[in-house]
């Protein structure tokens, strides 16, 4: 892929993001319907895609187990979704190297440009500063996410 960490994926790099993968971990997937980290990857799911939530308390999200790291999801990933602040975005760049993942995905807020190089280096496509649920909408490929009504 010709994905530059300065320029970002194309149009056509995008739609193929969306069009192969079949398994997306989700790092600092969340149980708390509002928050990003549950309601993005939730319209993911309702989307098709498998989603492998990632959170050290473990437990169930989703309606599917939560494993502790990304190195302990016991099936291949094709995506890393990355919630966590930036303190935390080398070392899931390092272990979505690891875990021979095709993308990492760093939504708005989340990447560093020393995680992106990691990424980079590490053979990964690099989405950054994007929204994945927002993309997938904007792309046509989906109705998109709608905020839920406040009440």
């Amino acid at each position: 892929m010709s994905n530059s960490p300065a320029k970002g994926p194309s149009h056509e790099e995008l739609l193929r993001v969306y069009e192969q993968p079949k398994t997306i971990a989700v790092v600092g997937a969340s149980n708390s319907v509002g928050k990003p980290a549950h309601d993005k990857p939730r319209y993911l799911q309702s989307q098709g895609y498998r989603i492998v939530p990632v959170n050290p308390r473990g437990g169930e999200i989703l309606g599917e187990p939560a494993f502790a790291s990304l190195r302990d999801v016991d099936v291949p990933i094709d995506v890393v979704d990355v919630f966590p602040p930036p303190a935390e975005a080398e070392a899931v760049a390092h272990d979505a190297v690891a875990v021979g993942a095709k993308v990492v995905w760093f939504q708005p807020g989340t990447d560093t440009d020393e995680a992106v190089a990691l990424a980079t280096k590490g053979g990964l496509m690099v989405v950054r500063r994007r929204c994945m649920a927002v993309t997938h909408g904007l792309l046509g490929l989906g109705p998109g996410p709608h905020p839920r009504p406040k009440s």
